[in-house]
Formats: structure tokens, C-alpha cells, sequence
């Protein structure tokens, strides 16, 4: 008689040990997260593994901002062990953590069942653009404006900004991005109300987050990066609500893939003079 075995898997609290698990399960959805990009996400968070048998076959990560507002990514099950329920498990686990903060997060086509189990909503768009850029055309702006390098002083003012575009205190993140990244303001007036971050990620450069007061300026200030990386693979995240991916594929740069925003809870108080153009990533928006 042929004996079936069931293989047992509990879900856990991720360890940085398992930060290269939780790299290849990215690997096999062709996800482009090198280990560095593992390992700045999971230190500004926290996040559950799915083990079975000592072997790493699920991810999940949070990053509460506050009391108010979180976000949840890299829900992960490999292929062989999906179907028996261990997405849930993940995502039982990681709700909890986040107890009733409004929770947003970005959902791949095969995932948005699973998140509307749990209560998310469809609220946008975010279309994922990359690829070289030879040339970029310079944007005219307006009297009194100029997009700048940031400078020490200009810190403070990106997070307030962050915060007002967000709904949400991301200080941590920012200041930790801020630290290896490139980074320009968008001053009218003489006075800071936008700026833009260039750093490394997955297969090369990546623009983002970009928040500005409306297109014009957000043009001005993913123009400068993407002309200073002619040649180079850029990559940029932007939401629908943006009105950015038809200049940027005009520009050259393709639309490859979208995702779905999704979330549960009330909506974030966000400001109208503060908006975002361009994603940090798809997991923490």
C-alpha cells in the first residue's frame, strides 16, 4: 500500500536568514528585487514566512506608518505549494499586525482574489514603465521655477511633503532612501514644493518616490533623472491617477505591466497642492 505523507507548514515571524528565500521565491515570479533591495525592505518592516519542512515556501511583508496607515507586500507562495491555503495564512497574520489601520497595497492579477477575501477594494491603476532612454526633451516651466539639487536643509521639508502626499509619517523610510539616493527639489518661488529621488534597484536605476504639485513639475523633475541615465535601464512606477504613462511612453519609455491598488479602510488625509507622481516600488508605494 503507498503511503502519502502530508508535508506540514507553519507560518512564522520572518528572520533576516530568510531574507534569500524570500529572494528567490521573487526570483521565480521574475520579480527583479536583488538582495539589497531584500533587505531594506524587511529592515524598515516586519513580515511571516511559510515554512515547510524548514524550507521557506511564503512571504509576507508590513510596513506600519503610524497609527493610521500601513502597507502590505511581497505576498509570495511558490508555485508548487500554492492552492492549500498558506496565502491566507500569511495574510491572517500580517492583518493582525496591522489591526484597523488602513492598509494599501498593489496586487498582481492572480492575487486580487485572495486580497478581496479580505476586504480590500480596487481604488487605482499603477502602470510600471522601463526600459533605456536615448533622449528626453527638456520641460519649460514657468517664471519663478527651477528644479535644484536637495540640500541638508531640504530633509525635513521632503518627509513633510512625503507626509502630505501620503496621508501617512514615512520618515524612516524617506530618511533611510535619502541617505544612498540622488536627490532634486522643485522650488516656485523660491519655496520648495516638490522634489524626486534617483537610486539604485533590481536591474538598475529606479526614479522614484516623485511628488510635486501637479504634471508640469512632476514631468520637470523625472525628465532631469531620466536625462541624466540616457542609456542607462531606468524604471518608474506611476499611478493611473498621475497622467504621466502616455507622456512616458511618448518620451520612450514602455508601459511592461500594471497593478492593482488595493485597499482596506478609510481613506488617508492627503493634500491637494502635494500629490504622487512616482512610486518608491510597487510594495511600499
Amino acid at each position: 500500500m503507498q503511503v502519502v505523507t502530508q508535508t506540514q507548514v507553519r507560518v512564522r515571524k520572518m528572520e533576516p536568514e530568510d531574507i534569500p528565500a524570500g529572494r528567490e521565491l521573487s526570483r521565480q515570479q521574475n520579480w527583479p528585487h536583488r538582495a539589497v533591495d531584500w533587505e531594506f525592505l524587511f529592515r524598515h518592516g516586519s513580515g511571516f514566512v511559510a515554512d515547510a519542512d524548514g524550507q521557506v515556501v511564503g512571504t509576507t511583508l508590513v510596513w506600519p506608518f503610524g497609527d493610521l496607515g500601513a502597507r502590505l507586500g511581497m505576498v509570495i507562495v511558490s508555485s508548487g505549494m500554492q492552492g492549500r491555503g498558506i496565502g491566507s495564512r500569511l495574510m491572517e497574520e500580517a492583518l493582525e499586525v496591522l489591526a484597523d489601520r488602513t492598509v494599501l497595497l498593489n496586487s498582481t492579477e492572480e492575487g486580487r482574489a485572495l486580497y478581496t477575501k479580505f476586504g480590500f477594494k480596487p481604488v487605482g491603476t499603477i502602470f510600471q514603465h522601463q526600459g533605456l532612454v536615448d533622449a528626453v526633451p527638456l520641460i519649460q516651466l514657468r517664471p519663478n521655477e527651477r528644479v535644484r539639487p536637495i540640500g541638508r536643509n531640504d530633509r525635513s521639508v521632503v518627509v513633510d511633503l512625503d507626509r502630505r502626499a501620503t496621508g501617512v509619517d514615512r520618515s524612516g523610510v524617506i530618511s533611510a532612501i535619502l541617505q544612498s539616493a540622488r536627490g532634486v527639489m522643485f522650488d516656485s518661488n523660491n519655496s520648495p514644493v516638490g522634489f524626486s529621488l534617483l537610486r539604485r534597484f533590481g536591474r538598475g536605476f529606479s526614479v522614484g518616490p516623485t511628488v510635486a504639485p501637479d504634471a508640469l513639475a512632476a514631468k520637470a523633475l523625472i525628465s532631469h533623472w531620466l536625462g541624466s541615465k540616457a542609456g542607462k535601464f531606468c524604471r518608474i512606477d506611476v499611478p493611473e491617477s498621475s497622467g504621466l504613462s502616455s507622456w512616458l511612453e511618448e518620451i520612450g519609455l514602455p508601459c511592461v505591466g500594471t497593478v492593482t491598488t488595493m485597499v482596506r479602510g478609510k481613506a488617508l488625509p492627503t493634500s491637494a497642492d502635494a500629490k504622487v507622481f512616482s512610486l518608491i516600488n510597487q510594495a511600499l508605494g
